[in-house]
């Protein structure tokens, strides 16, 4: 975590304030696994057997299984062309400052079966940066190779691996905000929020083991390092948010899931633990993050689907290295410290068309002055969303099954940033302050996949 540069953001409080809340917005607009119509070719199903809502990204239990399987399932009639494209443009009107209205991400996706047993999906993006100009990077990798119809102990077993390159993105329930794609951001954040600083997120590549046993029991175990830099600026991403240099790093993951076939429910925890140097000179730093996420579905008929889920995630931190503490002449800052995110979220969906979403997250760390700001120790942010969205296809008795479309508005509302909810940029005394209020605002997306 680097230092907050509060003298600078002082003298140029308004604007810097405003480019903050316009930052943030943007990096709030959810973009997780959405449903992708190669698959729905593959397998001659509907995005929606595999989508609550159809256009994702929450997985209904038959895609939870598809990808558990290796995302190899078929409809058995030839060989499908494993692409799909998506294109996303965003409308943004913060409370201050001017809106902005761009394509803001162009999305290739070479996603599917490549033998019985091994499949996965890549997904290239070209991200807005502005002024015409778009920066190509590798985003989401998930390639799979999976063994079936086991059989342990007179139960049914499925063993395979995993190679990924973000933790939380290969779990099968989908509720970690590597996959959902809601994350808070701000100062802190643990190392499975991918809207944390210097993020794991596309930036590292690691294996796991997993299996499925009884149907019900999910585990995985695995490991990451995080790509060189050189690496990372190949596959177009800038050096600032380089993760640093990973090291015994460890992933695990037991789940409990049950299928009722208009109910689901799952209840599970996650541990991932690294050391990690940042910036790569610096001395070491433990990292071990804890949680447990709870994740319920009504789906009925498939005309009324309700969802909700609730993560957890909580980070101890051992610093390898103790600065001087501003506020206090000859103390050392603290050699320990810890974050937290919180996601709570509910879905409903009528007829797979028409949806709200309601979320609460909240992110909170240990105040810091030497490591954030002295004027600025405390890093909590809360912040609530609410979006309506309408994906008339990707259904079976839709005009078009094996696309999509979502027009979605979401109403962003921050009640904490930087442990404030008034003067959150700390400006001084002559200088406009800005609130936390001040960085609600609307963003309307028109995603289109095909």
């Amino acid at each position: 975590m680097g230092p907050f540069s509060f003298r600078r953001r002082a003298r140029r409080a308004g604007r810097a304030g405003w480019g903050a809340a316009l930052a943030l917005l943007l990096s709030l607009v959810s973009h997780g696994a959405h449903a992708i119509p190669a698959f729905a070719r593959q397998t001659g199903a509907s995005c929606a057997d595999c989508h609550a809502g159809s256009y994702g990204p929450a997985l209904t239990p038959y895609g939870m299984r598809f990808k558990l399987g290796g995302y190899t399932d078929t409809d058995g009639k030839g060989t499908k062309i494993p692409l799909s494209l998506q294109l996303v443009e965003t409308h943004v009107a913060p409370a201050k400052g001017r809106g902005t209205t761009d394509l803001t991400e162009g999305d290739l996706f070479i996603a599917g079966r490549l033998t019985e047993n091994v499949g996965g999906i890549v997904k290239v993006q070209a991200v807005h940066t502005g002024h015409n100009t778009y920066n190509t990077q590798l985003s989401s990798v998930d390639l799979r190779y999976v063994a079936k119809e086991l059989t342990f102990a007179g139960k049914s077993a499925l063993v395979g691996v995993t190679v990924n390159n973000s933790p939380g993105f290969q779990d099968p329930i989908g509720a970690f905000p590597g996959f959902s794609g809601i994350s808070q951001g701000g100062r802190t954040g643990t190392l499975l929020n991918p809207s944390a600083p210097n993020a794991l997120n596309n930036h590292v590549i690691g294996a796991s083991l997993y299996t499925v046993y009884d149907k019900v029991w999910y585990a995985e175990a695995g490991t990451y390092r995080s790509l060189s830099q050189e690496g990372q600026d190949k596959l177009g991403f800038s050096p600032g948010s380089d993760p640093g240099h990973l090291s015994n790093t460890g992933y695990f993951r037991l789940a409990y899931m049950k299928d009722m076939r208009k109910q689901f429910f799952s209840a599970g925890v996650v541990a991932l633990t690294t050391k990690r140097r940042l910036p790569r000179a610096a001395p070491t730093d433990e990292l071990n993050d804890y949680g447990y996420d709870l994740t319920y579905q009504y789906l009925g008929n498939r005309e009324h689907i309700l969802q909700a889920s609730y993560v957890n995630i909580y980070e101890h931190r051992h610093f390898g290295s103790r600065p001087a503490n501003p506020l206090e002449p000859g103390t050392l800052a603290p050699a320990r410290g810890s974050a937290r995110d919180e996601i709570m979220s509910a879905t409903y969906t009528f007829r797979q068309t028409y949806g709200i979403t309601v979320s609460h997250l909240r992110g909170t760390g240990s105040d810091d002055p030497a490591r954030y700001s002295p004027v600025l120790p405390d890093p909590d942010a809360t912040t609530n969303f609410f979006t309506i969205f309408w994906a008339p296809f990707g259904k079976d008795d839709a005009w078009i099954s094996k696309g999509n479309l979502k027009l979605a508005a979401t109403w962003f509302r921050t009640l904490r940033l930087n442990g404030r909810s008034s003067n959150i940029f700390g400006a001084p005394p002559g200088v406009q302050p800005l609130n936390a209020k001040d960085i609600n605002g609307f963003v309307v997306t028109a995603s289109l996949a095909f």
